[in-house]
Order: structure tokens, then C-alpha cells, then sequence
């Protein structure tokens, strides 16, 4: 379903702990799960524009970019900015039992999410066996 290395990840944990910075910027928090013939991907954008949500699909791979502006304006004066603003961007690597094809996008309460199809080839299947008796009590099968 879906490849769950990122291998900077570790890395830039361990740099903020030992620097007490952040190496990256805010993660694009996700949850992701199967449910029935469908693989979900939710992502956490509170805030954002959904005319700034770009989703894409380059072979196996889900490119999700988002941006978060804060308020502008002649009469704005900022209090207090603790919510990371600019663009966050996610990337996933999908398995090839999904349907990329047929992948539909819905925003709603500052929650982006994807819903992708299982890919009928990698869905569970039955095969018919077929077999004729040839009198001595074993079956060939194509005889």
C-alpha cells in the first residue's frame, strides 16, 4: 500500500534534538489506512487555502504542496505567530496495488483527503480449477 520510509526523517529528529532547532520545516501530518477496496490518505492543513492545494502523481509517487499565508494588510499587526505559514510539502510512495487512475481529492474542515482505489489486479481473486477423471482415479488437469 504504502512505503513508509523517509529517510530524513530520523535524521532531522535527532539534528533538532541535538541542536534544539528545527532542521525542517512543520510536518504535513497523515493518517493513512485501508478500508474495505479503498486506501485513505488524510492530511492536516488547517488554514490553508484549498486553491493552494496541488496534489500530483508521478508514477508511484504522490507529491501533496500546500500553502498557509498569514493575514496582510494595512491594518494587521501581529500578536503572536506560532503556526508554521509558507508552503509544506509531502511526498508518498504508493505500492502498485493502487489505482493512482481513479484517485479523488476532498477538502473539508482543514483536512485534505485522497481516496484511492485498490487496483483490481491486486485484489483477492478465485480461480476455477478444472478437472476430468481419467479412470484410474487421478485427474489431469488440460487432458
Amino acid at each position: 500500500m504504502l512505503m513508509r520510509t523517509d529517510p530524513f526523517r530520523e535524521i532531522d529528529r535527532l539534528t533538532e534534538q541535538f541542536f534544539g532547532t528545527t532542521a525542517r520545516p512543520a510536518v504535513m501530518h497523515l493518517d493513512a489506512y485501508r478500508d474495505g477496496d479503498h486506501f485513505y490518505a488524510a492530511f492536516d492543513l488547517p488554514g490553508v487555502d484549498p486553491d493552494s492545494i496541488d496534489c500530483t502523481v508521478e508514477r508511484n509517487v504522490l507529491t501533496v504542496r500546500a500553502e498557509r499565508r498569514r493575514p496582510t494588510g494595512d491594518n494587521v499587526e501581529l500578536v503572536a505567530a506560532e503556526r508554521p505559514m509558507g508552503t509544506f510539502t509531502r511526498q508518498l510512495f504508493l505500492g502498485d496495488t493502487l489505482d493512482t487512475d481513479k484517485l479523488e481529492a476532498g477538502y473539508e474542515h482543514g483536512v485534505l483527503t485522497l481516496r484511492i482505489p485498490i487496483a483490481e489486479r491486486a485484489k483477492p481473486r478465485r480461480i476455477s480449477v478444472t478437472a476430468t477423471a481419467n479412470g484410474n482415479g487421478r485427474r489431469e488437469i488440460g487432458a
